[in-house]
């Protein structure tokens, strides 16, 4: 066996590996007994089949398989001994020529390899960053304190239309009646819901079902009829609003607090305000701290200037895909994949040489934390505690939910060990300004 690594310009190698019948040969002994041993042919019985007939039925393929498989271990160990970082994954060379396994014996496989560049980053206080905090107005406060109310509110008989309200409707086009179908004005964008402004029982109207409802699934909950009957229905139908009704907020009694929060840790409305505005805080924070990473993301990376083996990745991004994508779809995209490429690797770097982990424990903090938004969206906010350890559990078991949580978990410990090391200016702003520089990233 012979390994030679050639450079191939910056960052970018190949690595020629020869093999003889004498690194592969044994390996392709033991496969040829074992098609022997299970080949059925017509004429023997199995196990029985002569050698040469095995060989010539089976030879060439394993021959080709196991002197590449002996070839590519090669190449993997070399790269280790020599601790030679790479990119990616090592995959067949362009350069790669012909092979014979028919006649010959000793066989060249090159392959390709990126190679990982070196990581010099001196970070100090004189790399400088703003940590966007968007402030919290009496809209934002209304806002979200009337759509945590909505969960536990009821409807209520309403004299006319106003904004959001639900209808009972009649819809008839000469062909097809429905009684009591229903309107949810709270699903519609706000121009398709002027129409029904200021509209009160008894008000007719014309309208075109294909207009008011683009959803087909929409539609057919609307006539009361399955998706696929919707073909050959009229859309032009009539529509008399026969009852209004509208959500009215609950009343801040006991009753309401002892309902929305179970483990009594709100009791009364300045302590169920002061609840609203953690809340909004709380989802703000995420915010800025996702504006901050792509915005540290974008600093490291432009400092640090990595000369990435851009060819290469190119090319190592259609060997893995299979032909899922085109040169020109990978060609389209990739300055894209290259900044979040790079950053991942830099995050690696930062990993190792701060030392840092991510335990079971915090994982299973931010799979509970996920599961407890899961439950809130579905009106369950203050669910029990053991119910959402359960439920961390089996998300955390899930591959690929688990490991975006430690992806995640991992991206945020970089990001705290960068900013220990930087100076970080914070600073409040609008959430239209905020809306500007995430839009810009």
């Amino acid at each position: 066996m012979n390994i030679v690594r050639e450079q191939r310009g910056e960052n970018n190698s190949l690595i020629r590996v020869t093999v003889g019948e004498a690194d592969y040969g044994q390996e392709v002994e033991k496969s040829l007994r074992e098609y022997k041993r299970k080949a059925n042919i017509p004429g023997f019985r199995p196990g029985m089949v002569p050698m040469g007939i095995v060989k010539k039925m089976f030879g060439k393929g394993v021959v080709a398989e196991q002197s590449y498989r002996k070839a590519s271990n090669a190449a993997f160990e070399y790269l280790e001994k020599e601790k030679i970082d790479y990119l990616g994954d090592v995959i067949p060379s362009e350069e790669q020529g012909d092979f014979d396994f028919d006649n010959a014996t000793e066989f060249e496989f090159v392959f390709e390899i990126g190679e990982a560049p070196a990581v010099n980053l001196e970070l100090s206080d004189k790399d400088k960053l703003t940590y966007s905090k968007i402030k919290v107005d009496k809209k934002m406060h209304d806002d979200y304190r009337s759509n945590y109310l909505r969960r536990f509110g009821r409807l209520v008989d309403a004299d006319k239309v106003t904004s959001d309200e639900a209808l009972t409707v009649t819809l008839d086009n000469g062909e097809m009646n429905v009684a009591d179908a229903y309107v949810g004005l709270i699903s519609m964008p706000e121009e398709d819901r002027k129409p029904f402004i200021g509209k009160k029982v008894g008000a007719k109207m014309k309208v075109n079902l294909n207009d008011l409802y683009k959803n087909p699934a929409q539609r057919a909950a609307c006539l009361q009829v399955k998706e696929d009957e919707l073909e050959g229905i009229n859309p032009e139908f009539e529509l008399e609003i026969t009852k209004i009704r509208k959500f009215a907020e609950p009343e801040m009694n006991e009753e309401f607090f002892k309902m929305a929060f179970p483990q009594g840790e709100v009791t009364d409305e300045a302590g169920f305000d002061k609840f609203i505005d953690a809340q909004i805080e709380g989802e703000l924070r995420r915010e800025s701290d996702y504006l901050f990473t792509m915005q540290l993301r974008d600093y490291l990376v432009k400092k640090a200037g990595l000369k990435m083996p851009e060819a290469f990745l190119k090319r190592w991004l259609y060997t893995i895909n299979e032909g899922k994508f085109s040169m020109e779809d990978i060609e389209k995209d990739f300055d894209q994949f290259l900044k979040m490429f790079t950053w991942n690797y830099l995050q690696k770097h930062f990993i190792k040489a701060g030392n840092l982990s991510v335990t079971k424990e915090e994982a299973l903090a931010e799979a509970k934390a996920l599961a407890a938004a899961q439950f809130a969206q579905y009106g369950m906010p203050s669910a029990p505690d053991e119910m959402l350890a359960d439920y961390a559990e089996k998300i955390l078991a899930d591959k690929d939910q688990g490991q975006k949580i430690y992806e995640k978990l991992y991206e945020v410990k970089v990001v705290e060990d960068v900013k220990s090391k930087i100076k970080v200016t914070e600073k409040a702003v609008s959430a239209d300004d905020f809306a500007k520089m995430a839009k810009e990233l």
